[in-house]
């Protein structure tokens, strides 16, 4: 080899898409966590009706017993940041799937409804766990340029979980509602418990590749591994930037331990930072338009406004949910998180007044039976497919890219396990309070979750500042609240 040739071959660029191929790799294998979640928490779905018939449960303890793992949720979350600081991200994968795994097998085998609580509610803590770590360890180990498009497929991780767990539950159940649940399967147990005890599949799967993650490279560093977060960026940054990133991340990270006393969340708006109030109001109005209704109690929902096939109405929502989440990953990085996030909530507004109206027009036939007449039904599942589309495009994927890049390094983990538990227990107020709202009134519920979704509008568009393309060294010097309205036009221009 000629000296020309020599030194052609040692300043050759690096391999951009082999980098590219493993960061992907990487966000694809720690959103896997999303999987399990998503599978975990709608799972119940097909299962309600069958459970509540078989432990004889009144409309308020059935909903109980949906909304209890969301308690576990809340928990998991809320100590999540402070575990995966302390052992590593990916450890604390390892410790989420152990609970998933001991959840299913206890929910399919439970024999009775207290025990079958308590076993959703060590699920919970699973989920609560997995909704953290996830979204962390992206944002840990991807670029800024692809955070946003990379992060989003933690959501559409979710959206395959419960698109999973809804044709598992169709399967079990033959098609056929709460008696097709009821059903004895295998070894005489009956298909709701098999519903659950699918879940030891993925729950398995999620701990050998957690066993086999690297871990991140700022948690290496924060470790005085240098070593060890230098051949993770290998894999993930190209060589001529490997020493300007450990620079930038020891940087923050010494600031961090300087002013470790600085290091909480506590601030001058109601006892908090702006910053972790505007995670926690993103979180809570997430839940609060009501998309969980959809797929927890939609096989319910739709039996008790008289449609046959309700199952498969519920499959057909969670394809439209997985296939949407695919315009937040195309869009995301490119478009932005406010304008994609203020078009979702003026589409979810439309279409939850549509599902509102849709329900004041029900009838009540002989023998009790409710049904819709034409055009209303069809209204109705119009409606509430076009409200699964704007949130699955947009507040489903991005409220978790924001939480994950939002927060300044030094609170990130406090702070975001502080939104995500409050997102669990906003699920938690939703899912429990639905049976006894949908026995008052339908349109109701749907016009009170409506009004949620324009609340969310109004909170994007005067109170949350775009972030696309700030890196997470910077996202401390963003303005969160009243100000930041004008640091999204100077950041546009």
């Amino acid at each position: 080899m000629s000296s020309t040739q020599h030194r052609d071959s040692r300043t050759a660029p690096p391999d951009l898409a082999r980098l590219k191929r493993k960061v992907t790799a990487l966000a694809v294998a720690g959103a896997l966590g999303g999987f399990l979640f998503g599978f975990d928490s709608s799972v119940v779905n097909g299962a309600v009706d069958a459970i509540g018939k078989q432990f004889k449960l009144n409309p308020t303890l059935q909903g109980f017993a949906v909304a209890v793992a969301l308690l576990g949720c809340a928990v998991g979350a809320y100590l999540a940041g402070r575990i995966a600081d302390r052992i590593g991200r990916t450890r604390t994968m390892l410790v989420g799937a152990v609970l998933f795994l001991v959840s299913s097998l206890g929910a399919g085998l439970a024999f009775g409804v207290g025990d079958f609580m308590f076993w959703r509610v060590v699920g919970g803590l699973g989920i609560g766990v997995a909704s953290v770590v996830s979204p962390t360890y992206i944002a840990e180990v991807v670029p800024a340029n692809v955070r946003g498009r990379l992060g989003s497929l933690q959501q559409l991780a979710i959206t395959l979980g419960i698109f999973a767990a809804l044709l598992s539950d169709a399967l079990l159940a033959d098609f056929n509602g709460a008696d097709g649940a009821s059903r004895q399967l295998l070894f005489g147990a009956e298909a709701w418990r098999w519903m659950f005890l699918v879940g030891v599949v993925p729950s398995v799967l999620y701990g050998v590749i957690a066993l086999r993650l690297p871990e991140s490279p700022r948690h290496l560093l924060a470790k005085r591994d240098e070593q060890g977060a230098r051949a993770v960026l290998q894999q993930t940054t190209s060589p001529e930037d490997i020493d300007d990133e450990v620079r930038s991340i020891e940087d923050t990270i010494k600031e961090d331990r300087e002013n470790a006393r600085k290091a909480n969340l506590r601030g001058p708006v109601l006892g908090l930072q702006p910053v972790v109030w505007a995670g926690i109001v993103l979180s809570v109005l997430q839940q609060f338009v009501g998309i969980n209704v959809i797929f927890y109690y939609s096989t319910t929902l739709w039996n008790a406004v008289g449609f046959k096939d309700s199952f498969a109405i519920s499959v057909i929502s969670a394809i439209i949910n997985v296939v949407v989440t695919f315009v937040a990953i195309a869009f995301v990085d490119k478009v932005g998180r406010r304008p994609l996030l203020l078009g979702g909530s003026a589409g979810m507004v439309i279409a939850l007044a549509a599902v509102a109206v849709s329900f004041s027009q029900a009838q009540t036939g002989s023998g009790g039976a409710v049904t819709l007449p034409n055009p209303w039904g069809v209204i109705a599942l119009i409606g509430a497919n076009l409200f699964v589309v704007c949130f699955g495009a947009t507040w489903g994927p991005l409220v978790w890219v924001l939480l994950g890049e939002m927060f300044p390094n030094r609170i990130r983990a406090k702070a975001l396990g502080v939104a995500a538990a409050a997102q669990w227990i906003a699920n938690f107020v939703v899912t429990l309070t639905f049976p006894p709202l949908a026995d008052l009134s339908l349109p109701l519920t749907y016009g009170l979750y409506a009004a949620f979704a324009l609340i969310s509008l109004l909170f994007v568009f005067f109170l949350v500042p775009e972030t696309k393309g700030v890196s997470l060294e910077d996202m401390g010097g963003l303005a969160f609240g009243p100000k930041a309205r004008k640091a999204a036009k100077e950041a546009a221009r």
